[in-house]
């Protein structure tokens, strides 16, 4: 059963509670299992959903609103219970320096719970991961690029600076690779070197059929492959979340994870397989590898 999330809800997920994402990223989960979860509400077709905000961290508890087609669900919206959600102060109140800090927190406690998994049980894998950069090198790839790297991307730079691989695959989600710092600078000179030509190939097409194939607020962070920058997942700097980008002229396509909630759901998936929703982990050779094949890969079970 395909999920999607309406591109409304997908805009402001993050605005209900920096948890929100990560939580409905789990109903659509279960969705894909249970279709009929939820109870009939209004017009034929939606239904709804309760989601436990106690269960999630920075999240109220919402109501969501889904459509029920054959072969497909969208989630419509989430609104916060009355009674579940809590006083938000006004946006201007909010102190930029301690949200970022909270942030850099989660990103570091993330992906430090992937990396002592895998010093643990995929030691090549851990082993094939570069040591993080120093605020100088981070410096000097922020001017490279032209455009501010975030806190979180930062923090998890100056942890890890890339990953070497093992047999040709990352230690990622479909075998996907955080990519070298090198890797992104030269990824995103291309990207925005063919920005301006295939602006203009665009140009005549219909408003409905056309598409920015890059961004200057888009820094790639991951890569197919090691070895491979063909696609993978940017982080847009100006709303905080992932993209997916292809070399191929392919529209962009949303993601719904922060990353934070991205490095939050890989830690997840290896510490308790059974929550595995993307793909699933386990082990070849002291290697981690994503629905591997073969007699030497063996699944991860809890």
């Amino acid at each position: 059963m395909n999920v999607e999330l309406s591109p409304r809800l997908r805009d402001t997920a993050v605005g209900l509670g920096a948890g929100v994402p990560y939580a409905l990223k789990v109903l659509a989960g279960r969705l894909a299992e249970e279709p009929e979860l939820g109870r009939p509400a209004g017009p034929p077709g939606i239904l709804t959903v309760m989601v436990d905000g106690d269960l999630f961290e920075d999240c109220p508890t919402l109501r969501v609103h889904y459509l029920r087609e054959p072969g497909r669900i969208e989630i419509r919206d989430a609104t916060p219970t009355p009674s579940a959600a809590p006083a938000r102060p006004p946006a201007h109140e909010a102190d930029p320096a301690a949200t970022d800090a909270l942030t850099v927190r989660e990103v570091t406690d993330a992906w430090q719970r992937v990396t002592r998994w895998l010093l643990r049980y995929a030691s090549a894998s851990h082993a094939a991961l570069r040591p993080g950069a120093d605020p100088a090198t981070l410096s000097a790839l922020e001017r490279d690029l032209g455009t501010p790297i975030p806190p979180a991307l930062r923090a998890l730079w100056s942890l890890t600076a890339g990953d070497d691989g093992v047999g040709g695959a990352g230690c990622l989600p479909g075998n996907q690779a955080l990519m070298t710092l090198d890797a992104v600078a030269a990824s995103y000179r291309s990207r925005v070197e063919s920005r301006a030509p295939e602006d203009t190939f665009r140009a005549d097409r219909p408003e409905y059929d056309r598409f920015t194939a890059w961004q200057a607020t888009w820094i790639p962070v991951i890569s197919l492959r090691p070895a491979d920058s063909t696609s993978g997942l940017y982080l847009d700097t100006a709303t905080g979340h992932l993209g997916r980008w292809s070399r191929h002229n392919e529209p962009p396509a949303d993601e719904l994870d922060t990353l934070v909630t991205y490095l939050e759901e890989v830690a997840d998936m290896l510490e308790a397989p059974a929550l595995a929703t993307r793909d699933r982990p386990g082990l070849t050779d002291g290697a981690l590898v994503w629905s591997g094949e073969g007699r030497a890969w063996y699944p991860l079970t809890d």
